[in-house]
């Protein structure tokens, strides 16, 4: 099973309501109305763009989240959605969507990846603005986290860099303020210092790249 995280910007009305602002929506679809959770900010201005496009049923305001029930949802609301697309190429969409920096982010799975290639290449004929954040194959699934785990989301360092991380960790290089310097780190790894350092730079980019999808989200 395969999985890719397309974005596609400017899609939809609650893609808007997010553009030019901090605000993260995620929305759960029930058939008949929508389930919205709102961070970030600027709830006052995606429930003004929520009421506008399908009306409010039920609200609960925090002074840093807003969960809205819509009153319709929003699949009979927009044209040209992109679970035609999904279907077209028997791809299934994992819920919760994402809406944040004026685009939506969807996860979708299919059992080939030429069908999520096909797919993202159907969008773009279409004239949608999409791109492909992240690509991943799910080997397992178990019944508690079918599709989140963390051999699934933690990225493959080399043995240099997981070493080079661990000896940071343990040095307290990631304490505040710092209890080490990277040439005590590279000594004890006994390479030169700015090997250190670039182990160090490969591994963080890639822990950062992997997990900012989740803790964003």
């Amino acid at each position: 099973m395969h999985e890719a995280t397309f974005r596609i910007e400017g899609d939809g009305a609650y893609a808007a309501a997010t553009a030019g602002t901090d605000a993260r929506v995620e929305l759960w679809c029930n058939d008949h109305c929508d389930l919205l959770h709102v961070t970030g900010g600027a709830s006052d201005e995606i429930l003004a763009h929520v009421r506008e496009a399908v009306g409010v049923q039920e609200r609960l305001q925090r002074p840093d989240e807003l969960v809205l029930i819509t009153a319709d949802c929003l699949q009979r609301h927009e044209g040209d959605l992109i679970e035609t697309y999904l279907a077209r190429h028997d791809c299934l969409l994992l819920p919760p969507l994402r809406y944040a920096r004026g685009a939506k982010s969807c996860r979708v799975l299919a059992l080939d990846p030429a069908n999520l290639t096909a797919c993202y290449r159907d969008l773009l004929a279409a004239g949608f603005s999409v791109s492909v954040e992240r690509t991943r194959e799910i080997e397992t699934v178990t019944h508690d986290a079918p599709l989140l785990t963390l051999d699934g989301v933690l990225p493959d360092l080399s043995a240099r860099q997981r070493e080079t991380l661990a000896i940071a960790y343990d040095f307290g290089y990631y304490e505040i303020p710092r209890e080490t310097t990277t040439a005590a780190i590279a000594d004890a790894v006994g390479v030169e210092r700015r090997t250190a350092e670039e182990h160090l730079r490969r591994a963080e980019n890639k822990l950062v790249a992997a997990m900012i999808e989740y803790v964003c989200a």
